[in-house]
C-alpha cells in the first residue's frame, strides 16, 4: 500500500514539471520594487489568466502600476487567432480586473511606443551619469 501511494506521488511530479516548465519560458518583466507589493504570486495569477483563456499560451507578464492599481498584465497567444488577448489581474485582491484583445496593428504601435520610453529612460540615465 505504501509504494502504492509512493508510485501515485512520483507519477503527480513527473506529469506536473512539463507544466511548471512550459510555464517559465514566457517573458517576465516584473520589477522588484513592485514585487514586494504583490499579495498574489505570479504563479497564481498566471493560473487565473491560462484558465481564462485554456487554450492559448501565456506570451509575456509584466507587473506594473495602472491606473493607481497594482496588477498582473498577461499577455496570452491563441493557434489561429491574430494579435494577443490580455488578462489583467489586481495584483492585491487577486480579481480580474480586465479582459481585452489587441489587433496585430494595435501590437505593433505598443511595442513601438515601449521602444521609445525605453531609449528616452536609456538616454536620461546616459546623461546623469555624464553629469558631475
Amino acid at each position: 500500500m505504501k509504494y502504492a501511494s509512493l508510485i501515485a506521488g512520483l507519477a503527480a511530479v513527473v506529469l506536473a514539471v512539463p507544466a511548471v516548465q512550459a510555464q517559465a519560458s514566457y517573458k517576465k518583466d516584473i520589477p522588484g520594487a513592485l514585487a514586494t507589493k504583490a499579495k498574489i504570486t505570479e504563479d497564481a495569477a498566471a493560473d487565473m489568466a491560462h484558465k481564462r483563456f485554456p487554450k492559448g499560451t501565456i506570451d509575456a507578464v509584466e507587473l506594473e502600476n495602472e491606473n493607481g492599481r497594482l496588477i498582473w498584465s498577461y499577455d496570452i497567444k491563441t493557434a489561429g487567432k491574430k494579435g494577443i488577448d490580455e488578462v489583467n489581474i489586481d495584483a492585491r485582491t487577486g480579481k480580474m480586473v480586465g479582459v481585452g484583445h489587441e489587433s496585430p496593428a494595435t501590437e505593433r504601435k505598443e511595442d513601438a511606443a515601449d521602444a521609445k520610453a525605453a531609449k528616452a529612460k536609456k538616454a536620461k540615465k546616459a546623461k546623469k551619469a555624464k553629469t558631475p
